[in-house]
């Protein structure tokens, strides 16, 4: 059971990647499928076995480093926490495979998509189950180079081998930063084990670093490498890039994969983390701004795609501000719900792209509601959750995150609240402007493309009416385990709440409008949508052209992707212009090019004075004797 939900993707991944050239299209999706299926059953189960059973344990596999006294193990950790990850990782991906059957039936490369979307998976899985920080930086790596390879899948267009270099480089600037701190890690502890590390917490909270304390100085490193993943402020212009690849692939990417890696690393070294309180403080900040950031650039964004891309990025900073106030366990939750209603958006953007004949700019649709209502519905609900009306799932962890951040009266906890706040009213206010701009209204497609709208197979439908389910019921259901009184029997110690952090209590305690105002902001937000784009249309251009200056910073991104251009791209071109033409050119190539051009000269030279004839042999020699004989007369007459 735990090692299948892991090593059944690989298997599925192996298969159709080396094999599917021979076994064909329709069975390397079936062989992968069912791979899934297995995974996502043995997942499931074990969740329940580990989380609700009380019974967490660790398989060891093999050795993995063996350097010296420096001995790593490959071992499958099965706590709460990874319990929780492998389960919806598993059983999410499963939907978004068999979702892929369909919207990718007339792709001619379906054995190479399978393989890499299974390939994926199972990264994830290794990243999520690591029994240290060396086999977690494992799976790190891998699922950033999955998601290269599915980003520029598509790698006949120039735009998707660019985003995925984006992605790729981008973070490997934040894995420099978690290199850093595995090795800090290791120099402080002596291990990368988790458990040593965590047993020691109270034996190293001294222990400082270049005068610095050292689980500051590690708590920050980890957290700038989960910025890169989970596209926080400033290392997040990769993300909204990241839609070039297929639709399931944006899905598996921000619901169930590599965006809530950062999260994860965070809540995993949350026994460190709590002895850290700038550290803390810093993840608070940054991701309340990323929530607020986000959620101001998705409110103009065209792009279908991109709007829940921002609204992924949005909500993963709300996800870190809860972590940075200590509410570990909200912040999973909100991961665990937003996976439902997030992976329900992607796909259902899909269905819609897939109607309209692979469009998808929302100013060019409108008016198709009646004739795809179940995607229509589906993308309802998954708007509802998102925006956390009352009862979907993000009602009940987005709105804890937020409580959370109120209760922690700190200076930063406010900050969060205020942002949170105000990104909840945004959310819901872009959630809804995509619904009106893309279902409602006078068609504004092209009337070839109106006659062909038509609902997808269901083969796609099936998968976004059970997320739909876990979008509508996954909030209520496991809210009492998650973040409910009995959370501590819940989490079982796979998450760490320090004697001085009583947020989780503290949370139950905050006045009765402050579960309240989230509702409230989010019902404001849908209203204005409503006003702006289905009663009064003409508002939203007057205030393009009255404000048109912030309008173009919201859609150029806050001009991010411009600033980096001028402060990396241009200077790193410059510098590798000169190294090429000066340094290379001129010195590597040039001595020894010199070198030879000056041998060859010589030897011309040489190649003259060899004509043949004795006599000018002769000449040349009584020449040089003169020569001789001059000298040393000359030299013994001084």
């Amino acid at each position: 059971m735990f090692v299948g939900a892991v090593f059944f993707p690989l298997l599925g991944a192996i298969i159709a990647g080396f094999f599917g050239r021979w076994i064909g299209d329709k069975a390397s999706q079936a062989v992968t499928v069912l791979c899934m299926v297995l995974a996502a059953a043995c997942g499931v189960a074990a969740f329940y076995h580990v989380a609700f059973g009380h019974a967490p344990q660790t398989l060891e596999i093999l050795t993995f480093v063996d350097v010296g006294d420096f001995e790593v193990s490959w071992a499958l950790r099965y706590d709460t926490l990874s319990a929780v990850m492998v389960g919806m990782v598993t059983f999410i991906s499963t939907l978004i495979h068999i979702y892929s059957v369909g919207y990718m039936s007339h792709d001619p490369s379906r054995p190479r998509f399978f393989a890499y979307l299974s390939l994926f998976t199972f990264m994830m899985l290794m990243l999520v189950t690591a029994d240290n920080l060396v086999q977690l930086f494992f799976g790190w790596e891998g699922v950033g180079l999955a998601s290269y390879l599915l980003i520029g899948f598509w790698y006949e267009k120039e735009s998707a081998c660019a985003a995925a270099m984006k992605a790729f480089i981008v973070n490997r600037v934040g894995d420099l930063f978690f290199m850093l701190g595995l090795a800090l890690t290791f120099w402080t502890f002596g291990s990368v084990e988790f458990g040593t590390i965590f047993a020691a917490v109270e034996q190293h909270r001294d222990a400082t670093f270049a005068g610095l304390p050292a689980y500051e100085v590690i708590c920050v490193l980890l957290f700038l490498g989960a910025c890169g993943k989970s596209a926080q402020l400033g290392l997040h212009v990769w993300l909204p890039d990241a839609m070039e690849g297929p639709t399931p692939v944006s899905a598996l990417i921000h619901a169930a994969t590599m965006v809530t890696a950062g999260v994860f690393l965070v809540a995993r070294m949350s026994p460190v983390f709590e002895y850290a309180p700038t550290a803390l403080a810093i993840v608070t900040v940054v991701g309340a701004s990323t929530a607020l950031f986000a959620a101001t650039i998705g409110c103009v964004q065209n792009d279908i795609k991109r709007v829940i891309a921002y609204s992924t990025c949005s909500q993963l900073g709300y996800m870190f501000f809860a972590l940075g106030v200590g509410a570990y366990q909200g912040a999973i939750f909100h991961l665990f719900t937003h996976a439902f209603f997030k992976a329900l958006l992607f796909l259902g953007a899909g269905s819609v792209i897939h109607a309209m004949s692979d469009e998808q700019d929302i100013r060019r649709m409108g008016g198709i509601w009646k004739k795809i209502p179940v995607t229509y519905t589906v993308f309802w609900i998954g708007s509802l959750a998102l925006a956390g009306v009352p009862f979907f799932a993000g009602y009940y962890s987005k709105d804890f995150m937020i409580e959370a951040a109120f209760a922690a009266h700190s200076g930063v906890g406010m900050y969060a609240w205020a942002c949170g706040m105000a990104a909840a009213f945004l959310t819901a206010f872009y959630s809804w402007r995509l619904i009106i701009l893309t279902f409602h209204g006078e068609a504004r497609a092209d009337h070839h493309t109106m006659e062909h709208v038509h609902e997808s197979p269901w083969v796609m439908l099936a998968p976004l009416l059970v997320l739909a389910a876990g979008a509508i019921g996954a909030g209520a259901v496991f809210a009492p385990y998650f973040i409910g009184h009995d959370w501590e029997h819940f989490w079982n110690g796979a998450i760490v709440n320090a004697p001085h952090n009583h947020i989780m209590h503290a949370v139950h305690e905050v006045p009765e409008w402050v579960p309240l105002a989230p509702t409230v902001v989010g019902l404001s937000g849908i209203a204005l949508a409503y006003i702006m784009y289905m009663f009064a249309p003409s508002i939203p251009g007057k205030l393009a052209a009255t404000f048109h200056g912030i309008y173009l910073f919201l859609l150029n991104k806050w001009y991010f992707d411009e600033l980096y251009d001028a402060i990396f791209v241009r200077p790193a071109r410059a510098l590798a212009r000169v190294l090429w033409q000066k340094v290379d050119a001129g010195v590597i190539d040039g001595v020894p090019n010199g070198a030879a051009s000056l041998a060859v000269e010589v030897a011309e030279g040489a190649v003259r004075i060899q004509t043949g004839r004795v006599a000018n042999y002769a000449f040349t020699m009584i020449a040089g004797l003169v020569v001789f004989v001059s000298l040393l007369v000359f030299g013994a007459a001084r």
